[in-house]
Order: C-alpha cells, then sequence, then structure tokens
C-alpha cells in the first residue's frame, strides 16, 4: 500500500473541509494539508444545494458568535481569497433575515432577540403592524412579532466553495480526488486515512469534514457519531403577483420558508418530520403543491396563483442529540478531528470552525471558544439548547 505522509488529512472537500484547509495554511503555509473530496464536481454536496443563508438570528450564544465572524469575514471576503489579482464574486446579499413569531413563541423569540443584541448584532424586534407596513403582502394575523437581522442574506453558495477551494490550492494544499473508505488508527491514535483506491494519505491529525456522510467515516474509526442524512427539499416558483422589492428570507412559526431570489423567482421550503433519511436526491412537486403552497397561500394570499418552476433536493447533516455541530478531538482516538452534525448551518459556520479547528490542530489559543460543541457531550448525552433551528 503507497502512503504518502501529510501534517493534516481532511476527508471532504465541501465549504468546511477547504475552509479548515484554507485556515491551516494561512497561518502556516509550510504545513502539508491534504484535501480528500470524491466528487470535485460537488453535483451532491450539500453546500451547493443550500440557500447559503447568513444569519445571527440564533438563540445559544455561540451559534450568534460564528455567525458575527462569518458576516465579519464575507465583508472583504473577495479581497481576502484573491488569486494573483483576481477576485472571486459570491454575489452577498444582505437582504435581511425575518424570523415571525406567534403567541406561543413569542417568549422564546424575545429572549433570543434580546441576546442577540447584548452581543451587538444588528437586529429589530418588530410588531406585526410594522412588518405589515413593510411587506404588504403577508397576512400578518396570529403573528405577535418579528424579528429582522439587517445583515443576514445570502450569497452564492458554489461561488463561496471555490474561492476557499482555489485559494487552499494556492496556498499549497493538496486536492486529492478519491474517496475515503477507512481510517487507520495503532493504540489510540488515528494514523491514515485509507483509499478505496488502494492508497493511503498517512497524518497524525485527521478531520472529519464528510457532511451527510460524516457518520459513515467515523464508523469505520469505530465511532458511532449521531449525524443523519435528512433529505431536504426546495422550490422555486414564480408568483403571479409580484413584491415591490425583494422579499428576506421570512421564516413563519411552523418553520416554512422562502425568500426572493435572482430572477425574481421565490424560494420555498420547509424541514417536515416525515423528510426521509438516506442518500436520497429526488424531489417531489407534491411536497409543494400539497403541503408548501397551501400555507404559503395563507400567509400570503397573492402567491395564490403561481407556476413551479423548478426543484431539488440536497442533504443535511443532523445531529440528532441536539440539531448543533460537534467540533474538536474524539476523546480515545487521538488525532482525530471532527467538524460535523450542523444540521443545515454549516455554511455560514465554515469560517469561524475551520479556523477553530486549525487552532486546536496548530496548539493555538482559539479566537473563539467554542469548546461547547465539543463531542465530548455526544459520550454524555448532554444536548445543547438551541431554539432557532430552520
Amino acid at each position: 500500500m503507497k502512503k504518502n505522509l501529510y501534517d493534516v488529512v481532511i476527508v471532504g472537500g465541501g465549504i468546511m473541509g477547504c475552509a479548515t484547509a484554507y485556515y491551516l495554511l494561512k497561518g502556516d503555509r509550510n504545513l502539508k494539508v491534504a484535501v480528500i473530496e470524491r466528487d470535485p464536481t460537488y453535483s451532491r454536496a450539500s453546500t451547493t444545494l443550500s440557500l447559503a443563508n447568513v444569519r445571527v438570528q440564533f438563540s445559544l450564544k455561540e451559534n450568534i458568535q460564528i455567525s458575527q465572524y462569518t458576516i465579519q469575514v464575507l465583508e472583504n471576503f473577495e479581497d481576502e481569497m484573491a488569486i494573483e489579482g483576481e477576485k472571486p464574486c459570491i454575489a452577498y446579499r444582505q437582504q435581511g433575515n425575518l424570523f415571525l413569531a406567534d403567541l406561543y413563541g413569542r417568549g422564546v423569540a424575545k429572549k433570543a432577540f434580546e441576546l442577540q443584541k447584548d452581543l451587538g448584532c444588528s437586529v429589530a424586534w418588530w410588531s406585526p403592524s410594522e412588518i405589515k407596513e413593510k411587506y404588504p403582502l403577508y397576512e400578518t394575523s396570529g403573528i405577535e412579532a418579528g424579528t429582522f437581522g439587517f445583515k443576514d442574506g445570502h450569497l452564492d453558495p458554489h461561488a463561496f466553495l471555490m474561492a476557499y477551494r482555489a485559494k487552499a490550492k494556492f496556498l499549497g494544499a493538496d486536492l486529492v480526488t478519491g474517496e475515503a473508505a477507512e481510517i487507520g488508527s495503532v493504540k489510540g491514535r488515528v494514523t491514515d486515512v485509507r483509499l478505496s483506491s488502494g492508497h493511503s494519505l498517512g497524518s497524525e491529525h485527521i478531520v472529519n469534514c464528510a457532511g451527510a456522510w460524516a457518520a459513515e467515516i467515523a464508523r469505520t474509526a469505530g465511532i458511532n457519531l449521531p449525524v443523519k442524512p435528512v433529505k431536504r427539499q426546495v422550490f422555486a416558483v414564480d408568483t403571479k403577483v409580484k413584491p415591490d422589492s425583494p422579499l428576506p428570507l421570512t421564516v413563519l412559526p411552523s418553520g416554512l420558508y422562502f425568500r426572493t431570489e435572482t430572477g425574481n423567482l421565490l424560494l420555498v421550503g420547509k424541514s417536515l418530520e416525515d423528510d426521509p433519511v438516506g442518500f436520497d436526491f429526488s424531489w417531489d412537486e407534491r411536497r409543494f403543491t400539497e403541503s408548501l403552497w397551501p400555507e404559503l397561500a395563507g400567509f400570503v394570499p397573492a402567491f395564490d396563483t403561481l407556476k413551479l418552476i423548478r426543484g431539488w433536493a440536497g442533504l443535511y447533516a443532523v445531529n440528532t442529540l441536539d440539531s448543533n455541530a460537534i467540533l474538536g478531538e474524539w476523546p480515545g482516538l487521538k488525532g482525530f478531528f471532527l467538524a460535523n452534525g450542523f444540521s443545515g448551518h454549516g455554511l455560514q459556520q465554515a469560517p469561524a470552525v475551520g479556523r477553530y479547528i486549525s487552532e486546536l490542530i496548530t496548539g493555538k489559543s482559539p479566537a473563539l471558544d467554542l469548546s461547547i460543541f465539543s463531542p465530548k457531550r455526544i459520550l454524555e448525552e448532554k444536548p445543547l439548547s438551541e431554539a432557532e433551528i430552520v
């Protein structure tokens, strides 16, 4: 078996893997880093199939701080990722996020809002009349309040990923096309990543950034992660009535969400209890016509007439313990680091997590303490509390 030696081997070349490689090499150009990705077209990557939302509207302090850092990064991202004068274009649009609360959820929303304000976030608490004034198409009966994040927004996920990938390569990362088949270890320490091709990449530091496939990778090292691939569907529709201005990502108390997309379309989605677990990328228009459309038209009556243009499905890497990230070195297996279980928030958390994992590996003091997401809580079955899961 041929073995190449690296300081760090990253399994998974999506946004998390490429961001981690970038921060490692930004800190030390002499590191030898490999990023393994089995599909460099990213046709089924959660990154490229996401709505690419960025928001500070969480209820857990560390999740808010993670997003604050991402927004900070995005302000100068295209300059930072420039290669020999060529800048990427990620089309970052800060059109805001609007989270709506009913009577049942008002208290939780208020508490989260106050925490966001205390941390310096640019957020506002709106009454139903204020919401109606800003978005006249919305039917606000039953809505008690809304929180609006002024710096929240969305971007081009493929461009975002490619920028990190290209910069990591420019800084010296080896981008390896292949399928990780097994994590090798000896006496409680990782030794290598064995590929299905028969090759092996040796390292004392291996990072699991495999997204929806994270549990499969961990299982080869004898670790059971509570991470499942859950199919989520998104639908693009052309409404007969057009809003006067772009609509922010609007999240109803039920979890239904929608926002304006390029081409004056509307993207609509909702996480449902019966969303299937598994590696299934099919989409079903009946999910929209029978479940989502009636609810959408109830909140925006003008959208009772529309045309379904297309749809797609991607995977959430759902942490079934608490829907929050699992970050850090796995207890009992030295050198095996996890960046998993983001439950739909991976893209917006990649900058802070990539930096954090790189700091843990290189022994630097973390700029942002994310130890609350340690894998120890998985073994101890101590879930974190996060109210703003979409």
